[in-house]
């Protein structure tokens, strides 16, 4: 175990995970098992950057962990922890903050820029601030890959830079990661506009499908889903982003090629290849849901007390050897 290469990753306990972050990252994540050492947090410290309520971020934090255990996340293999049960995040967080991220890194932050709109200066100072507690996320265990869909690629770029201004500073103290992204259905689109990202805040419930969601509702939704003009099926990101969006989620969820699945609905129409997709998708939440509510609050609890132990101890010795090279001790 000790000769693989470590993987970190992180979902916040807000909103309802979509079937884009499924497809985008969290899908990945069982069959990284196998090759690296992976460790998966629920960063529950990101998610109360924004109004929030208490009782539903407890909620969420179990749901998430679920979520991960239904995904194929097994705690024998992979490490599983709840972000705020090891405080070796925040001390490091600082700590960083103070020596190797810069304020005009944080400016350029898009998501940044996206969530604050035109009241950067009425938002919480951690909203500004998260990227920095993220790269202490990653560094802190020598983390060396980061699978993300690709709009969390600036952040793992931050994480990079801070980690090799410290090491510059202070000597090689921590590894500097690599964003691992995958080559398709990296980012799944919105539903209702392919131009933005499927997000489990859209206001619009049509524009994504949750992982949980009603399976009815869900093949709704995708009858609903905005398609480009013209009406053969063909696969053209560029010119036809809603229909190449909905092909990717049929590939990815149902398992196919999508050069196959071109070929397959050669002559036939939007409804048919909607109605299709739809139901894949009613067969995987339905696989899925099966999975997940098979699994108790309770067990959920004792995979995340098993998991704070292990990312404890690992926490631990790398903080000690930080604040000695600080100085600190």
């Amino acid at each position: 175990m000790d000769k693989l290469k470590t993987i970190f990753s992180g979902v916040q306990p807000s909103g309802n995970l979509t079937i884009g972050n499924y497809i985008g990252a969290i899908s990945q994540w069982s069959e990284l098992q196998a090759k690296y050492r992976c460790i998966f947090s629920i960063v529950d410290y990101h998610a109360i950057t924004v109004d929030y309520e208490p009782d539903d971020l407890r909620r969420r934090i179990l749901e998430i962990t679920k979520i991960y255990l239904a995904s194929g996340i097994n705690p024998e293999y992979s490490i599983i922890f709840q972000q705020s049960d090891v405080s070796a995040h925040t001390e490091l967080a600082w700590i960083l903050g103070s020596t190797g991220a810069y304020i005009a890194d944080l400016k350029k932050m898009t998501q940044f820029k996206d969530k604050a709109g035109e009241k950067q200066d009425a938002v919480s100072v951690g909203l500004f601030t998260y990227p920095v507690l993220m790269a202490a996320d990653i560094l802190l265990y020598d983390t060396q890959a980061v699978p993300v869909g690709d709009d969390q690629k600036q952040h793992v770029e931050l994480a990079r830079d801070i980690a090799k201004r410290f090491n510059g500073q202070y000597g090689d103290s921590f590894v500097v990661p690599e964003a691992l992204v995958p080559k398709e259905g990296a980012r799944i689109m919105s539903l209702t506009d392919p131009t933005k990202k499927m997000s489990k805040s859209d206001s619009n419930v049509n524009s994504y499908i949750s992982l949980l969601d009603n399976i009815e509702v869900a093949k709704k939704k995708i009858m609903k889903a905005v398609t480009d003009s013209g009406t053969d099926i063909d696969y053209d990101p560029v010119n036809r982003p809603a229909l190449a969006n909905l092909l990717t989620i049929y590939a990815r969820l149902g398992n196919r090629e999508i050069k196959r699945l071109v070929k397959d609905y050669k002559g036939f129409g939007y409804g048919d290849f909607k109605k299709d997709l739809a139901e894949v998708v009613a067969k995987f939440l339905t696989a899925f849901q099966e999975k997940y509510n098979a699994i108790s609050d309770d067990e959920a609890k004792e995979v995340l007390e098993s998991g704070r132990q292990k990312a404890e101890a690992l926490a631990s010795l790398k903080m000690e050897k930080i604040r000695q090279v600080i100085g600190v001790r």
